[in-house]
């Protein structure tokens, strides 16, 4: 029996205006480079079981954004399936934090595919606060369902 893949991840939220934000990250590398509509995410990534899944999603807020973690109460948000088959848990955290040090992890990739040459990708090529309504339209469909359940 196969084990489904695991993924953790931070959802951050500010007030603006007294409208809620999201922050949300845009994957890098050429397959997502000209997508922009449901590709958008939590920052996120998989873990195993040796790994507490809170601890997993503050590890990969760092890595995928290169900024510490916000200090903010995590509040559980619940899990989402992916069409993978990838099971997503996520925490809401209310923080605003200085974005100018982002500086995304990499991934290594060949590109164009067989020529050989392999080349270094940033995770994520973006991150950008999203009022709620335009968030719904960013996320990849299947983590909308964490928009319904921020707390506040």
């Amino acid at each position: 029996m196969r084990v489904a893949k695991t993924s953790a991840g931070l959802l951050l939220w500010r007030r603006r205006d007294g409208e809620v934000e999201v922050l949300l990250a845009h994957p890098g590398g050429p397959f997502y480079a000209k997508k922009d509509d449901g590709v958008w995410s939590v920052p996120k990534g998989e873990h195993d079981a040796t790994e507490a899944a809170l601890d997993a999603a503050r590890r990969e807020y760092a890595e995928e954004l290169g900024l510490a973690p916000p200090d903010g109460e995590p509040v559980l948000l619940g899990s989402v399936v992916l069409k993978s088959g990838k099971v997503v848990t996520a925490w809401a955290v209310e923080a605003d934090p200085d974005l100018s040090g982002f500086d995304p992890g990499t991934f290594d990739l060949e590109w164009p595919p067989r020529s050989g040459r392999v080349q270094p990708f940033p995770e994520v090529d973006r991150v950008t606060w999203f009022g709620l309504a335009e968030a719904a339209v960013k996320l990849a469909p299947a983590q909308v369902a964490f928009l319904s359940r921020l707390p506040g």
